[in-house]
């Protein structure tokens, strides 16, 4: 089972929070994650290496759960955060693994810090032309920003929609189709909230990668070996015949599928041995516990006094934020927020909600529980189905429903009967951000209010 973690970085004082993911045993594979993803897209291929190497894949600074980095900062911050990450978890030597931009980072850590890593394999690695550089000039990387009427939200949709029809995604015409085209609102919905999660901060990160000299090795480097690989379909196939002179440890190889890809960089990291890693350290205010009770088995994020005495639960449809009072710890309760949804159907029955949040307490130790009171309003019309759609209506729809609900109770009846008080601060874009991503990764919201219904009238 994947595990998810937090680790503090201290740099000068200045302290940055890192969030990774991590399954399997043996040697440690470090795993760096293509922009603007995070390391969630690796889910499945940590799943399948897990039998060989103990795999661990943080989100790059400033993407996922990870905090960015200060500045204006270029590809060798990038490269040496991924050291400083090895640092704080006490490794002294990996394997690694990266896709496309992630290959971008390791290369330029493996130039930076040679003892470090023991082998790399990258999928794809980008060799641009002065042309290519000039087309994506200022236009690939617009600014991101929440808007007051959730505009940002269409441009994002058909942006990812379309970066899988023509490369860059821009460039609308028959010169840069891509191959591998496909209108998947699953696929798509999966990038889309990981911009959501980086924010503007996306063009710090995917920034660097682009600016990144792309100078391989020189042949008499001093470096570990490395496989770059690149399969059909992939823009970046074509860039294998750009690599030119290489280190001798060093080879590129063109394949016909990304298992192919996946199969030929396992081989790669495993013809070199690389040293076993202890127990790897983790924040004491933050985390996940895996959680196991009759109807849920998963992951449970926390935040805030692990020596705490009380759990304090959020209302339907948010999520645990912010720093807690001291003594307090707050969750994620399943299909919320950070943690893991329930693996079947989400139960409407109190006794199951009542039974994760007592499994909870007694993992983290506490005795006494806050609960909240539901809003008022029919359940099936406080949480419609924000299901992903082809066209990204549930993306405008959350935004019309965090926005009405601070002006309306309940939200969906609009008269000056049900007018209600607000702060204007409630309704800035980057306050409606938050409450936005917290109600479309709310999947059980709606089976919670009406547990906690029922909750209040046995009591």
């Amino acid at each position: 089972m994947i595990t998810r973690h937090f680790i503090d970085i201290d740099q000068g004082g200045n302290i940055r929070r890192v969030h990774y993911r991590k399954v399997g045993s043996g040697p440690p594979l470090l795993m760096v994650h293509q922009s603007p993803r995070s390391s969630k897209e690796y889910e499945t291929l940590m799943e399948k290496w897990a039998a060989h190497f103990t795999c661990i894949a943080p989100d790059t600074p400033g993407f996922g759960q990870s905090d960015p980095l200060p500045g204006h900062p270029e590809i060798a911050e990038y490269a040496d955060a991924v050291v400083d990450f090895l640092d704080a978890l006490g490794i002294k030597k990996c394997a690694a693994y990266g896709f496309h931009s992630g290959g971008i980072i390791l290369v330029t850590a493996v130039k930076r810090h040679p003892s470090r890593i023991t082998t790399l394999a990258v999928g794809g690695y980008a060799i641009w032309t002065p042309e290519e550089m000039a087309l994506f000039s200022d236009r690939y990387l617009p600014e991101f920003h929440p808007s007051d009427y959730g505009e940002h939200l269409t441009w994002l949709w058909n942006r990812i929609l379309e970066q899988s029809w023509f490369f860059p995604w821009f460039a609308t015409d028959g010169a840069h189709r891509l191959s591998v085209a496909n209108d998947d609102p699953a696929r798509v919905d999966a990038i889309v909230r990981e911009m959501l999660d980086a924010g503007n901060a996306y063009q710090a990160g995917y920034g660097a990668v682009l600016r990144a000299p792309r100078d391989i090795p020189a042949v008499d480097a001093d470096v570990p070996p490395c496989l770059i690989s690149a399969y059909d379909g992939d823009p970046l196939q074509e860039h294998i015949d750009r690599l030119g002179d290489m280190p001798a440890s060093w080879k590129a190889q063109k394949v016909v599928t990304p298992a192919d890809h996946q199969a030929v960089s396992l081989s790669h990291l495993l013809a070199t041995e690389t040293p076993m890693v202890d127990h790897l350290p983790e924040a004491d205010d933050e985390g996940f516990v895996t959680i196991h009770t009759e109807g849920f088995d998963g992951l449970i994020h926390w935040r805030g006094d692990r020596i705490g005495n009380t759990l304090a639960l959020h209302a339907p449809s948010y999520a645990a934020t912010g720093n807690q009072p001291a003594g307090q710890i707050a969750i994620d309760l399943p299909g919320h927020g950070l943690s893991d949804n329930w693996p079947d159907d989400s139960p409407v029955a109190w006794a199951s909600w009542d039974a994760v949040i007592a499994a909870i307490a007694g993992e983290l130790g506490t005795s006494e529980t806050i609960y909240p009171r539901p809003t008022d309003g029919e359940p099936e019309k406080l949480y419609p189905d924000l299901s992903p759609d082809r066209f990204g209506n549930y993306l405008i729809t959350a935004w019309q429903i965090v926005r009405a609900r601070h002006m309306f109770a309940p939200w969906y009846i609009v008269d000056i009967d049900h007018a209600i008080a607000f702060d204007e601060k409630h309704l800035e874009p980057r306050n409606l951000a938050a409450e936005h991503l917290a109600l479309i990764n709310g999947h059980s919201a709606r089976q919670y209010h009406i547990a906690l219904q029922s909750r209040q009238k046995e009591n």
